[in-house]
């Protein structure tokens, strides 16, 4: 059954932000040549109007979704995300218990994609890449899924500064606190656990929150995607609801 519309978050006449599941790809492309529905496609008909993309959201990744309904928004939105005016919140689920706070302060170098990025190119120097982060909570379960008795894992609340591409997937892995889900970058062993034991066989992180200034009235927006189905009864699971601010359940 084919995704019908996607959740609205905040809409005038310049952009829309919708809530975009997880497993929805944006835009067109040859990750998955068998895919037929994507954002663009679904807003896009929903509006009955051209939508125009401005930033990233990964195809396993959930949440706040922008979009431009102008050339002229679009190209607003655009140098906000350049010039670093737009703060990005994020939820995860990671293994491990991680510090109570700190800044990932890890270079990245590009990965070049080429089933979606043809002109890329590979041997570019790393980048700067800086994510801030907190612990909203932590478990530890009486399984054996590691060579220890238990297991542990953290509920994070993630804000990268920088916007390379799988930021916080690599992040969180130099850290050897992959994210949940991540088929790339995570532990398979932890993988099948969430999935045999919570039914869960996405990637757990979500984007909360994201605020920019307005491409028109430059005032402040913020927009807010609360998190929900598996990621949300997982943190039910885990005990974990009252550990996520109102806004973001």
């Amino acid at each position: 059954m084919g995704i019908q519309a996607l959740d609205i978050l905040f809409a005038d006449e310049h952009i829309v932000a919708v809530h975009k599941p997880e497993g929805l790809l944006v835009h067109r492309s040859l990750i998955d040549r068998r895919e037929t529905r994507f954002a663009l496609q679904v807003v896009r008909d929903q509006l009955g109007r051209l939508v125009y993309p401005v930033h990233r959201l990964d195809k396993p990744t959930s949440g706040v979704l922008l979009l431009a309904l102008s050339a002229e928004a679009a190209k607003g939105l655009v140098s906000s995300f350049a010039d670093g005016d737009v703060e990005k919140t994020y939820l995860a689920i990671v293994r491990g218990h991680t510090g109570a706070e700190g800044i990932i302060d890890h270079p990245l170098a590009e990965e070049p994609d080429r089933m979606t990025d043809g002109k890329a190119r590979s041997g570019k120097a790393s980048r700067e890449a800086l994510t801030g982060f907190r612990r909203l909570a932590a478990a530890e379960l009486p399984f054996a899924v590691g060579r220890y008795p238990t297991s542990r894992y953290s509920l994070v609340e993630a804000k990268p500064r920088t916007g390379r591409r799988h930021q916080l997937r690599r992040h969180f892995k130099h850290l050897f606190h992959p994210i949940i889900g991540d088929t790339k970058y995570g532990e398979g062993r932890h993988n099948r656990f969430f999935r045999q034991e919570f039914d869960c066989g996405r990637l757990l992180l979500a984007a909360v929150e994201l605020s920019f200034p307005h491409p028109v009235s430059r005032e402040r927006v913020s927009v807010r995607a609360p998190i929900e189905g598996t990621f949300a009864s997982v943190v039910e699971r885990l005990g974990w609801r009252e550990a996520v601010p109102a806004e973001w359940r």
